[in-house]
């Protein structure tokens, strides 16, 4: 089984955020993870991560004056871990529909567009492993979608393949096409294109 890391407490069609299970534990930023929406499998990129207080407009305070390391504050004070809450979001890049059984491993009836419906609030959020992730890179029309993810967009698009390129046979080669996916994409945005292609590499 996937390993369960959150549960969806805000969703849109295009986005959803999560509340993770374990205090300073997101998923990595442009790993890919899923939820399930009755038969639909929906999959999304992680976009970003905060570490904030459960009570809205209450900053934690300043606690380590006496400490001689960071872990010492929290076993000092315990009650931390339920004062505070790690939340990230994710940009929507496709959907599965009739999910289950081993369809998704293979890659049969993945769609790298958006779905009919959003998420629930209360969803389980999974982590990809990285057969479900060469599966669904399998295509790269996902990368349509990322390229429009706002100001962070050209981050998380490296990030996203790079995590990708990670789960294939052969990283070099899967880099290359999404290059070439990124060159057609962004054909009249040279230092974009270049700018992107660097943190890849990187």
């Amino acid at each position: 089984m996937p390993a369960k890391i959150g549960e969806v407490i805000q969703a849109s069609t295009g986005e959803f955020t999560a509340q993770c299970y374990e205090l300073h534990q997101p998923p990595p930023f442009g790993s890919l993870v899923k939820i399930r929406e009755g038969e639909v499998e929906i999959y999304a990129v992680v976009s970003g991560a905060a570490t904030t207080s459960i009570e809205p407009g209450r900053r934690p305070i300043a606690r380590g004056r006496e400490e001689t390391e960071e872990e010492a504050i929290y076993r000092s004070s315990p009650q931390l871990a339920k004062l505070l809450r790690t939340d990230f979001t994710a940009t929507v890049v496709g959907h599965q529909k009739g999910a289950g059984g081993g369809e998704n491993k293979k890659g049969e009836g993945l769609h790298h567009y958006l779905p009919p419906r959003p998420a629930r609030i209360h969803s389980f959020v999974y982590l990809c492993d990285p057969e479900e992730v060469a599966a669904f890179s399998q295509s790269l029309d996902f990368l349509s979608i990322l390229v429009g993810a706002g100001s962070q967009a050209d981050e998380l698009i490296a990030a996203s393949l790079r995590h990708a390129a990670a789960a294939h046979q052969d990283p070099r080669d899967f880099l290359i096409k999404a290059g070439k996916e990124l060159a057609v994409l962004l054909g009249s945005e040279t230092n974009r294109l270049n700018n992107i292609l660097r943190r890849i590499k990187g």
